[in-house]
């Protein structure tokens, strides 16, 4: 492939390096400029274009990731369409993402034109996540490359998705006095919490004494209904004959491994009794932040023994936390952590002004007999315990009619025809401004549902609130938002009928795409749009 400026006359058949914007029509990057085009741009006054000319035997963009992406073995993953050299690869089951390391390297080392990315070994994904991506970096790609990629990727497998399994879990938790009672239900709450990807169930708890000979009885009776048992000690684990260790082994159990090069994480306990694994999980599990204790569980929840080989293997990636201002790990108390906190915002101001002459209002079209805004207000008061504020304007009376009956506050905004920037700040001004997150919702999205909602809202907190978080399908954005506090300022300073997207794209925060599949995408903005998605017009 040859790129560099032509002239007009000698471009047929070349492909364009840059767009060309012409009086009334564009031609995109990547266009195969026809004899049609040729004479359009000499119309227009064109006289030379950047083009990519192929050599015999190359491949354009998408031609070569669709051939790639065709040969990936797809085991629980579904590939997107080619597009601008580009297909990425969605995971279709709730599991761990599992990359050949070396296979992926030996791909990104054939041609430089040639690149596949993918998540980290064992990251834990949800179905619609996107997994991995193979792009084709320049317009096209010599064709003998492309058949050594083929013929690596038909011969191995470079990734992964292994499915969560259900399990049966019984906890055990050992008790001393200076363990409140209270602290023991957290723990219960967030483990139900971790066990909800897999379908796992907890399918009982038994609280007994700190002591070995007790802790063995108990492990005893829950191997006869458990496929799985986790241990939470009233006190760290603090050498092998420690209790909970020495409980395992009395019941005729083995540690395979005590300790990882994970923090926080390290103080787990990690064997087994028969057939059935032990987990000694370490006083930062009962905090719902990530820790070592979370990738030792997910290996087990999809069927996976680790041995003490893998759990050594864990120290690189093994340190989640910054630790700046903290140089010794243990004087952090867990009162201490970050509390985030989200709250909702539905936007439902607009003048709906594409439904065109027929007068109907676009949040009042009723799907299964709901009027849009108050379906989409019932997903967000669903999907967190957090105050839910609804931005009116535009026949405002009807929509708070609607509302009606509703725990929600709503805030009218008088300048709702000056567009989105004013409906955003008046939700803005209505949320306590020591909030760590504002969920920013359109009013006329009724795909969007509460799972979605909770989704975004966990990714967020497993951020620290100091993430943008985004709703995306097929790797486009979309929406809903959830903005960190870092962005208020910005987003106060809005003007016109724009949203937040300049402010996300140049906060410097980092982004998480969340995929949603279609629902992102769908706002209903006509007649036609609401009738075709199923709704009732009204009002």
């Amino acid at each position: 492939m040859k790129f560099g400026s032509v002239p007009v006359a000698q471009a047929e058949g070349c492909v364009l390096g840059h767009a060309v914007k012409l009086t009334g029509q564009r031609l995109p990057k990547g266009h195969v400029l026809t004899r049609d085009d040729i004479v359009l741009l000499g119309v227009s006054g064109v006289m030379d274009v950047i083009v990519a000319r192929l050599d015999a035997g190359d491949l354009l963009e998408d031609v070569a990731a669709r051939q790639l992406a065709a040969v990936i073995r797809l085991d629980h993953m579904r590939a997107s369409e080619a597009a601008t050299g580009r297909v990425n690869i969605y995971a279709t089951v709730d599991g761990l993402f599992m990359p050949d390391v070396a296979v992926v390297d030996r791909l990104n080392r054939i041609h430089p034109a040639i690149t596949l990315a993918c998540l980290a070994d064992h990251k834990p994904v949800r179905a619609g996540d996107m997994v991995a991506t193979v792009k084709i970096i320049p317009l096209a790609v010599a064709g003998a490359a492309v058949e050594q990629a083929r013929a690596l990727l038909g011969s191995a497998s470079a990734f992964a998705v292994k499915p969560f399994m259900s399990k049966r879990v019984t906890l055990v938790a050992t008790t001393l006095p200076s363990l409140k009672h209270g602290v023991m239900d957290k723990t219960r709450r967030i483990l139900e919490d971790r066990l909800l990807p897999s379908k796992s169930t907890l399918v009982e708890e038994l609280r007994v004494k700190h002591d070995a000979d007790a802790i063995a009885q108990t492990i005893k009776k829950a191997a006869v209904t458990s496929d799985l048992i986790i241990i939470f000690g009233a006190s760290a684990v603090a050498d092998q004959d420690d209790v909970l260790p020495a409980g395992l082994r009395l019941a005729g159990g083995v540690v395979d491994y005590l300790g990882m090069p994970v923090d926080p994480g390290n103080l787990i306990v990690v064997g087994r009794v028969g057939d059935i694994p032990v987990l000694g999980a370490p006083g930062c599990a009962r905090s719902p932040r990530e820790n070592g204790f979370d990738w030792v569980l997910n290996r087990i929840l999809v069927g996976e023994q680790p041995s003490a080989y893998d759990i050594s293997g864990m120290g690189v990636g093994g340190l989640l936390m910054e630790i700046p201002t903290r140089p010794r790990p243990r004087e952090r108390s867990q009162g201490e952590e970050k509390l985030v906190s989200v709250e909702i915002v539905v936007l439902a101001a607009g003048k709906a002004s594409r439904m065109g002459a027929s007068g109907h209002h676009k949040l009042l079209a009723e799907f299964e007999g709901v009027p849009m805004v108050r379906k989409a207000v019932e997903a967000a008061m669903c999907a967190a315990e957090s105050r839910v504020i609804v931005v009116t304007g535009h026949r405002a009376v009807e929509i708070i009619d609607v509302l009606k009956g509703l725990d929600i506050a709503t805030e009218y905004n008088d300048q709702y025809a000056d567009g989105m920037a004013t409906s955003l700040k008046t939700g803005l001004n209505s949320v306590d401004p020591k909030t760590s997150g504002l969920l920013v919702m359109l009013a006329d999205m009724p795909g969007i549902d509460a799972g979605h909602l909770r989704r975004m809202i966990t990714a967020f907190t497993e951020a620290n609130g100091e993430a943008v978080v985004r709703a995306s399908h097929d790797g486009k954005r979309g929406n809903p938002v959830i903005l960190p506090r870092a962005t208020f300022a910005a987003i106060g300073n809005l003007q016109g009928d724009v949203g937040a997207r300049h402010v996300i794209e140049t906060c410097g925060l980092p982004i998480i795409d969340i995929e949603l599949g279609s629902a992102a995408h769908l706002d209903l903005d006509t007649t036609d749009a609401v009738l075709a998605a199923g709704g009732v017009l009204k009002g």
